[in-house]
Parts: C-alpha cells; sequence; structure tokens
C-alpha cells in the first residue's frame, strides 16, 4: 500500500510517517511528503499511491482543492482528511469532493491507526 502524506507542518508529516509503521496496519510504504497541495498534485503524478493523509488548511492549494483535483485523476484513491479545523463544513465539502474519512487534530496514535483501518477496509 503506497502512502502520500500531505501537512503544512513537518512534526505532522514525520508523526503520520512514524505511526503507519503500527503492526495493526498492513505493509505501509510511503512514496511521498507534501508541505502544500501543488507538490502533494506532483507526488501524486511521479508515484500513484493508493492512499493520501491530507490536511485542509495550507499554502498554495487547500486540502479541498487539492482532493477534488486528486480524486479527478484518480477516482479509486482513498483519502483521509487530517485537519485541525473544528470547521465541519470545510470537512464536509472535502468529503462531498471524494475524501473517504476524516480525522482531528491533535489525534492519538490509536486514533489515525483506527482511521487508516477504517479507510482500507
Amino acid at each position: 500500500m503506497r502512502l502520500l502524506i500531505v501537512d503544512d507542518s513537518n512534526i505532522i508529516r514525520s508523526r503520520i510517517a512514524r505511526i503507519v509503521s503500527d503492526p495493526r496496519l498492513p505493509d505501509i510504504t510511503i512514496v511521498g511528503m507534501a508541505k502544500n497541495g501543488v507538490e502533494a498534485i506532483t507526488l501524486l503524478q511521479q508515484h500513484n499511491p493508493e492512499m493520501v493523509t491530507m490536511d485542509l488548511t495550507m499554502p498554495e492549494m487547500d486540502g479541498v482543492e487539492c482532493t477534488e483535483a486528486m480524486i479527478k485523476m484518480n477516482p479509486k484513491l482513498n483519502i483521509l482528511i487530517v485537519s485541525a479545523l473544528s470547521d465541519k463544513a470545510t470537512a464536509i465539502k472535502a468529503l462531498k469532493k471524494g475524501a473517504k474519512g476524516f480525522l482531528y487534530k491533535p489525534f492519538t496514535d490509536e486514533q489515525l491507526v483506527e482511521a487508516f483501518v477504517e479507510l482500507l477496509k
């Protein structure tokens, strides 16, 4: 399973990368890390991941716009929104654009593992 991590926070990108090695998850290979939607689109084209973790609030291209663009490129893509936004309307917008799940920041390791398990069902 190939994963692309998209978040403008280096700390969050590193944390997600660490958590995906959890033994309860299938073998996940991180094919790229992007700090904004523009980088994410480029990495999607280069590496064709099956899964993406997506922040909503980022410079250059936000998560909703990026989710929409990625789903147009690959409708089968599993996108998990991981965002601090307490604004549910933005999260719902991303889900309507094709994201498959949502996880609020701050999250525990356990919550992220559970979100991945749900996403992969």
